[in-house]
């Protein structure tokens, strides 16, 4: 199975494995059929854990490969990481100012003011939002391997879709709950919990075709996957994880999933 994977164009690969991050949301989406509520501790644990993932994934998935490459090019190696990394942040920022998240002040007034279509409608649309950049993160790591494929590089985008979709787990959950929560039906839950995954096969073919077509871009664009996730991580996560009172254990629980992708990561690289 896993040579017949190796031997698919680095394209088709971006898109199998954000199918994997796609079925993990689905997953836990699915919950929902199978609990009447959410342990808020739980929650937070996992969404903390998810934060750990996605910080180890961004240096040795992505900053890290990013350096490296850019080191083989002419100009200082530090360049296309730290302009591509602000730039990742500084987009997410922008879409930000544009389009409510998941955490932000309009959004928590909502729920007060218990307007549930409306914070229905943010619900999905942020979750969505976030899983743009990380199947463009996994599209760009996999696009990368045509470049130059190496073993080591193979192995580090796999542990970056696995990293991810070990955190979108908890992200299906976190849509899935509160619209059954709201009114809607089961079904309908899960459907629009698993529906904020998809975007990612589609962001991941983007991104991989994106960097194979235009090569110099490529340590620009791990950077940026880099920046993007994380922005998502100390805008919404570490702050959505805490502010139920659950820190220490959140802090931890970050810790952990920064171990587990590391391990993930180094081991199979």
């Amino acid at each position: 199975m896993y040579e017949m994977f190796t031997s698919l164009d680095p394209v088709m690969q971006a898109f199998i494995g954000t199918l994997f991050t796609w079925g993990m949301t689905a997953l836990g989406a699915g919950l929902v059929f199978f609990t009447k509520g959410t342990n808020q501790k739980f929650m937070d644990s996992t969404l903390a854990f998810a934060g750990g993932v996605m910080i180890a994934a961004s240096y040795w998935s992505l900053l890290a490969p990013a350096i490296e490459m850019a080191g083989e090019r002419s100009g200082p190696s530090w360049l296309p990481a730290t302009v591509g990394f602000l730039l990742g942040g500084a987009f997410l920022m922008l879409v930000d100012r544009l389009a409510p998240l998941l955490y932000n002040s309009q959004y928590m007034n909502d729920i007060k003011d218990n307007k549930a279509k409306r914070r229905t409608t943010l619900l999905i649309f942020s979750i969505t939002l976030h899983n743009i950049p990380e199947g463009l993160a996994i599209g760009v790591a996999f696009g990368a391997l045509a470049s130059g494929a190496t073993e080591a590089a193979l192995a580090s985008a796999v542990a970056l879709a696995l990293g991810i979709g070990i955190q979108n787990f908890p992200e299906g959950l976190a849509v899935s709950m509160p619209l059954h929560r709201d009114g809607m039906s089961k079904g309908k839950s899960f459907f629009f919990g698993q529906f904020s995954g998809m975007v990612e096969p589609i962001s991941a073919v983007i991104g991989a075709l994106a960097v194979i077509m235009i090569k110099p871009i490529l340590p620009y664009a791990l950077a940026f996957a880099a920046g993007a996730m994380i922005f998502v991580v100390a805008k919404e996560i570490i702050p959505g994880s805490q502010e139920k009172g659950n820190a220490e254990l959140a802090s931890i629980s970050l810790m952990i999933g920064f171990a587990v992708m590391m391990t993930l990561d180094v081991a199979l690289g």
